[in-house]
């Protein structure tokens, strides 16, 4: 078992001042708090090589979970155990073998270059120069950046130093890595980029991975468990076809047809979507699908037929509601 959180919770103690002079005057005698509740009673386990998505809106209390887990916070209550230790006690054997990529940080020196970063961290990590040569020399070759790590931070795309920032990240080869946003603000092409760089260092290092991000089509494509937080509460722990099955029952039948046609005629069981000659998208219960398929072939002319699994996007949105 690589991690183990029971019955986490953390609490903020939050300043609430009033607006203007005679608000600032009022807050040196008195300070109103406002307590806020980011994480509320979490437990899960993940076991060693596992890659999970850990996801929920804005506010969901995802960052601050990865922030105690990693030990940069001190958890108000409950147990959490990574690798072993405790995490807000920071031993040394500990932080060597974790790492936390931030996609709205960075960690690079912006005025040197990437390697200048390396080294140092080299240093830091005590890692012997044959495996830290060998190291380099793998991921640069993986994230196609080897051509950029004698060129200053400030100088590279946003993409290329995420890249960079991940090697950054990894040079100690960590055995268990949160990532936190690691794809945002990067192009599609460059994110498929870095989604299957992640799924390669997973498989090559057995590495135990933690992902949050807003683009569920990194989680779709990485992780088979997903946990989904929402007000500070874990509300789906479980593979994702079964979040898919249980909030979206049903698939996506686009029919493109060579008539225009009455929607009346179609059966009632068919959940009409959208209908805009020559495109008519239906919603049809998972069982009722190879039927619906049938009776809509045998009784309209129709040019093509997909059978589509719902987007994700729209399942994920679902659970948030």
């Amino acid at each position: 078992m690589a991690i183990s959180v029971s019955h986490l919770s953390k609490y903020y103690q939050v300043y609430q001042k009033e607006t203007g002079f005679l608000g600032s005057i009022k807050s040196l005698i008195v300070r109103k708090y406002k307590e806020v509740l980011a994480v509320d009673d979490v437990s899960f386990e993940i076991d060693t090589g596992e890659l999970v998505g850990f996801i929920g809106p804005n506010g969901a209390g995802k960052t601050t979970t990865l922030k105690c887990l990693s030990g940069l916070l001190y958890p108000t209550r409950g147990k959490i155990s990574v690798l072993g230790f405790t995490p807000y006690e920071r031993k040394k054997e500990f932080l060597k073998q974790i790492s936390f990529v931030m996609g709205q940080k960075n960690q690079l020196w912006w005025d040197l270059p990437a390697l200048d970063t390396l080294y140092l961290n080299k240093e830091i990590y005590d890692i012997p120069d044959n495996k830290f040569h060998n190291i380099v020399e793998e991921l640069s070759k993986l994230l196609e950046v080897k051509d950029l790590l004698k060129i200053q931070v400030k100088k590279l795309s946003l993409g290329q130093r995420m890249k960079c920032e991940l090697i950054a990240a990894l040079v100690h080869s960590p055995k268990v890595l949160f990532l936190d946003e690691p794809t945002i603000g990067l192009d599609v092409i460059m994110q498929k980029k870095l989604r299957e760089f992640i799924r390669e260092y997973n498989k090559s290092y057995q590495a135990t991975i933690i992902l949050t991000s807003h683009y569920m089509g990194d989680v779709e494509e990485l992780c088979e468990r997903v946990i989904v937080v929402n007000q500070g509460k874990i509300i789906f722990d479980g593979k994702l076809s079964a979040l898919i099955k249980r909030y979206a029952p049903y698939k996506i039948i686009t029919v493109t047809l060579e008539e225009n046609i009455d929607p009346k005629r179609l059966d009632r069981s068919l959940e009409i979507n959208s209908f805009i000659y020559p495109r008519l998208v239906l919603k049809v219960k998972n069982e009722n699908v190879n039927d619906a398929a049938s009776k809509i072939l045998k009784n309209f002319k129709t040019r093509d037929l997909t059978i589509e699994d719902v987007n994700i996007e729209d399942v994920i949105r679902r659970v948030y509601e």
